[in-house]
This record gives C-alpha cells, structure tokens and sequence, in this order.
C-alpha cells in the first residue's frame, strides 16, 4: 500500500513539474489589413487627429497591438496596422475588431492617409485639417 502511494506521489510531482516546465506560448508580430476607415471631420492644426479602422481577424489567436504612423510628407502618411499573433490552439471564427489610431497634430490643408497591408496593397483615404 505504501508503494502504491509513493508511486502515485511520485507520478503527481512529475506531471506537475512537466505542466511548469513548458515553455509559454510563443507570439509574433504581423501586418494586417483592414477593411475601412472612417475619417472624422473638424480638425484644426490645434487638434490632435485620429482615425477609426475596422477589419476582420483570421482567427482567435490575433490581438491588436499597435499602429505605425509614417509622415513621408507633410501630407502624406502611411499607417501600419499590426497585430501579434500566438501560436497554439486557436479558436477558429472570424473576429472583427475596430480601432482609433491617433496621427497628431497636422498641418492645415489636404491630407492622404495610406494604410498599408501586409501584402503590399494599401487602402487611401483623404483627410482635410483646417
């Protein structure tokens, strides 16, 4: 009987060692696209500007992480979307998301928003500061 406890002990510290030891889950970052923009209007070049995007992740595992706001000109700007992504089980559905990306402040007049997507095509939309 005392055998039998012992292994059994034995086999219980083992398993919960194995579940510690297990390294976690492993996340990398990607560029994703999105599906539109919505473009407030009535910013000044006093007025921190932003954007609201939408777009549809693959699946469970995707999460936002961040926006990366490029000014290659005074009006033109180029925005990434990225999200990390974990590796393992993921549930498999569908999952929109929708986000704010604040550009700052701006100079008045006409601005290009370009929002690029991992696979080199990009979404424009135009942006006008008073």
């Amino acid at each position: 009987m005392k055998t039998k406890i012992l292994l059994f002990a034995a086999v219980l510290s083992f398993l919960n060692f194995s579940i510690a030891a297990e390294p976690p889950v492993a996340e990398k970052d990607v560029k994703i696209g999105i599906t539109g923009a919505y473009i407030p209007g009535g910013f000044d070049s006093t007025a921190d500007a932003y954007v609201v995007v939408n777009g549809i992740f693959q699946n469970g595992c995707y999460k936002w992480k961040t926006a990366e706001v490029v000014n290659k000109t005074a009006t033109l700007h180029e925005i990434t979307s990225i999200a990390s992504v974990s590796q393992g089980m993921c549930i498999m559905v569908l999952i929109p998301f929708q986000k704010d990306i604040h550009l700052g402040q701006l100079v008045a007049g006409k601005h290009t928003l370009r929002f690029l997507s991992g696979d080199g095509t990009y979404l424009e939309k135009d942006m006008n500061i008073e």
